[in-house]
C-alpha cells in the first residue's frame, strides 16, 4: 500500500526527478515526458468519466474506463522505472498482454452496434464525445513520446500495444456517446 504523508517535497525544484529505480534524471527527460503524457491523458479520461452515469450504457463505459486508469497507473509505473538487469517485468508493475486482449475485448463489443463509417469523424458532436476525442488525440502524444523513447531505452512492449488500442477505444467511445455514431460529424473533403 502506498502512502502519502506529505504532498510536497521540494525535491524537484531544480527541475530533476528520482526514477522508479531511484536513478535521477531530467524533468524534460523522454522518459518523463511519456509518463507525464499518460498522467495527462488519465485525467482528460476522468474528465469523460465524471460526465457519464446516467445510464446503464454509460455506468459500463464509466466503470471499463475506470479500470483503464489503473491500467493507466501501472503503464505510468512501468515507464517510470526503466528496464535493466535484475529489474526483468516479472519484477515490476507492466502492462501485460491480457490488459491489451481487454482493450481490443471491449472495442469489438462496442463497436458491434455502431454503424459502418465511410468517411473520417471530426472530433465533436457533443461535449462528452468530443471529450473522448480529447483523450485519444493526448493518448496520441504519449503514443508517439513512447514511440521515440523506444528508440533509446528499452521498454516492455506491451505498452505501445496498449496505447495503440486505447486511442481506438476512446475513438469508439466517443462514437457510442454521438448517440450510437448517428451525430457524429463526418469530415466532407475540401468542403468550403
Amino acid at each position: 500500500m502506498i502512502k502519502i504523508n506529505k504532498v510536497y517535497t521540494g525535491a524537484g525544484d531544480k527541475g530533476k526527478t528520482r526514477l522508479g529505480d531511484g536513478s535521477l534524471t531530467e524533468k524534460h527527460s523522454m522518459r518523463v515526458d511519456a509518463y507525464g503524457n499518460i498522467d495527462e491523458a488519465n485525467s482528460a479520461i476522468g474528465i469523460v468519466i465524471s460526465g457519464l452515469k446516467t445510464s446503464s450504457k454509460d455506468e459500463d463505459i464509466a466503470l471499463f474506463l475506470t479500470k483503464i486508469q489503473s491500467d493507466l497507473f501501472d503503464l505510468g509505473a512501468d515507464l517510470c522505472k526503466p528496464i535493466s538487469e535484475g529489474n526483468t517485468v516479472s519484477k515490476r508493475i507492466s502492462i501485460t498482454e491480457q490488459q491489451v486482449k481487454n482493450l481490443e475485448n471491449k472495442i469489438d463489443e462496442y463497436n458491434t452496434n455502431l454503424e459502418e463509417l465511410n468517411s473520417f469523424v471530426l472530433p465533436g458532436g457533443n461535449l462528452l464525445a468530443a471529450q473522448s476525442h480529447l483523450a485519444r488525440t493526448i493518448i496520441r502524444r504519449a503514443e508517439r513520446s513512447i514511440t521515440k523513447l523506444s528508440e533509446d531505452e528499452l521498454i516492455n512492449p506491451y505498452i505501445i500495444k496498449y496505447i495503440n488500442r486505447l486511442s481506438d477505444l476512446l475513438f469508439v467511445i466517443a462514437r457510442i456517446l454521438n448517440n450510437s455514431g448517428k451525430n457524429d460529424i463526418l469530415w466532407e473533403p475540401r468542403k468550403t
